[in-house]
C-alpha cells in the first residue's frame, strides 16, 4: 500500500507516536494504539452525500495532512501505508460483518500483519466492539481481554476465522475473514456500497468512534456513548449540538 505523499514521520507525529519504530511486536501494538487514539473512526464524508475516496494519496491528506479520521478502508489503509513503510509484512483480509441478521456481502477491511513468526489481526476500523490490540491468529478460542473489553477468534471452518466480542455479558460474532489476498481495488465494490447504500449504516446515521486510553466514545446517530474504566455516561446530540460535539470529543471539524 503505497502513497506518493506518504512521509512516516509525519504520520507517526499525527499519531503521537515517539521512538524509533522496529519489525517487532512492540512496535505494531504500540502503532495501533496510538492510532486509535489520536484518529476517529468516523463518516462525515458519506453523511455529508460524498463517495469516499480510495486513492491513497487522498487518504494520506484526509487524515495525516487534514487531521480528520475515516471508516474502515481510509484507517486501516493508512496503516498498511506505516506498516510498509517501516517494513513489517501485512495483507489486506476482506471480512463479512455478521451481526445483522442476514447474511451480508464482505463489505470489511481488516489488515493481517507477521511480525515475531507469527500472523497478527489488525483492525482500526471495525466500529464500537473493534479491538484495541493485535490478536494472534495462532491463539484460538482463547478469551482475550483488552481493557475492559473481551475478545476471541476461532475457527468455522480449516480457512475461515471467526471473530467474536462479548456484548452486554453474551458472546456475539462480529465478523470472518479467511487469508485470501485481495488487492486494494477489490475493495472498491464495498466501498461504493457503504457509501451510497440505504440500507448501509454509515449512510442512515452519524457514526464516529474514537478510542481512549480508558475507553472509547461512540457518537451513533442522535447518540453519545461515553465509555471510561468500564462505566457508560449516555448523552442525546441534537442537530444544532452536533457540531460543538464534533469539535470537542473528536477533534473533528463541521459536518458537512
Amino acid at each position: 500500500m503505497q502513497a506518493k505523499n506518504f512521509v512516516l514521520s509525519e504520520y507517526l507525529n499525527r499519531i503521537g507516536f515517539s521512538g524509533d519504530p522496529k519489525i517487532d511486536y512492540k512496535t505494531l501494538r504500540s502503532l495501533m494504539l496510538r492510532q486509535l487514539f489520536s484518529v476517529p473512526f468516523e463518516n462525515l464524508d458519506v453523511q455529508a452525500g460524498k463517495i469516499v475516496s480510495l486513492v491513497p494519496e487522498d487518504i494520506v491528506e484526509k487524515i495525516v495532512r487534514r487531521k480528520r479520521g475515516g471508516y474502515c478502508y481510509e484507517v486501516n489503509g493508512l496503516f498498511a501505508m506505516a506498516l510498509q513503510a517501516i517494513g513489517i509484512p501485512y495483507q489486506f483480509v476482506a471480512a463479512r460483518p455478521m451481526f445483522y441478521p442476514m447474511r451480508r456481502p464482505k463489505t470489511h477491511m481488516a489488515v493481517v500483519a507477521t511480525v515475531e513468526g507469527k500472523k497478527w489481526l489488525c483492525d482500526l476500523g471495525f466500529g464500537s466492539y473493534g479491538i484495541r490490540e493485535p490478536l494472534s491468529l495462532s491463539e484460538l478460542n482463547i478469551l482475550i481481554n483488552q481493557g475492559h473489553d473481551e475478545f476471541k477468534l476461532s475457527k468455522i471452518n480449516e480457512r475461515e476465522y471467526l471473530f467474536e466480542a462479548k456484548v452486554d455479558g453474551e458472546w456475539k460474532n462480529q465478523y470472518s475473514f479467511d487469508l485470501y489476498e485481495p488487492e486494494w481495488i477489490d475493495f472498491a465494490p464495498a466501498n461504493y456500497l457503504n457509501s451510497t447504500h440505504p440500507e448501509a449504516v454509515f449512510v442512515q446515521k452519524y457514526l464516529v468512534i474514537q478510542h481512549t486510553e480508558d475507553g472509547r466514545k461512540v457518537l451513533f446517530g442522535d447518540t453519545l456513548k461515553i465509555t471510561k474504566n468500564g462505566q457508560t455516561e449516555i448523552q442525546t446530540v441534537t442537530p444544532h449540538s452536533r457540531n460543538d460535539l464534533l469539535r470537542d470529543h473528536f477533534n473533528l471539524g463541521v459536518a458537512d
